[in-house]
């Protein structure tokens, strides 16, 4: 009897413990990629003509996207879902920092991406990397993107990956969000990791 009550003790107490340790991790509404070997950072030309890194927004969450200006959906999409977030995070919003990163720096010139920028919130940066530059970071974030032939040669358009990419205050990636995954939920995983989750 005696035994069989301290068996029963040890399995609640074992149960207890599993129930704790499953606390512990967030709960991100994106797919967790905490401790991935990629998506490392970057040093590419904003649209101001300086250089930037990550870790010049250290204390901030970072959200990166990889896209292009005359993109007609996703891109726009996402960027403005992106202000949405931050309008959503109220005071905090100062703590995040949108990187678009485009993948058409042919036609994706400076003037056109500071444009486009101050179309969804002046504080969000745009990196436009060389040919080269832009084959190393595709890879270094495991990003699709491909030029489709158009009807002319400057009507051509990009086939990419839509989703982004969040790190934390500390410059880790984190997250990986779908595309469409909505505002409120990307506002709830920024606030997770504000916490310092």
């Amino acid at each position: 009897m005696i035994k069989r009550q301290f068996l029963a003790a040890v399995a609640v107490a074992a149960l207890s413990m599993l129930v704790a340790c499953g606390q512990d991790k967030p709960a991100f509404k994106s797919v967790d990629i905490t401790g991935a070997d990629y998506a490392k950072g970057w040093q590419l030309t904003d649209q101001h003509g300086q250089e930037r890194t990550l870790g010049d927004f250290a204390g901030k969450v970072v959200i990166v996207f990889f896209g292009y200006t005359q993109c007609p959906d996703v891109c726009p999409t996402s960027m403005q879902e992106l202000a949405q977030v931050k309008q959503l995070l109220g005071p905090d919003g100062d703590k995040l920092q949108g990187v678009f990163i485009t993948i058409d720096p042919e036609r994706d010139t400076a003037e056109l991406l500071k444009a486009y920028m101050a179309n969804f919130d002046p504080t969000f940066i745009a990196l436009r990397p060389t040919p080269e530059q832009l084959a190393q970071v595709a890879r270094d974030f495991k990003i699709y993107y491909k030029k489709v032939d158009g009807k002319s040669a400057t009507s051509y358009t990009m086939d990419h990956s839509a989703g982004s990419y969040t790190f934390d205050t500390h410059g880790r990636v984190r997250l990986y969000n779908r595309y469409g995954s909505g505002a409120p939920a990307l506002a709830e995983d920024v606030k997770i990791l504000l916490k310092g989750a």
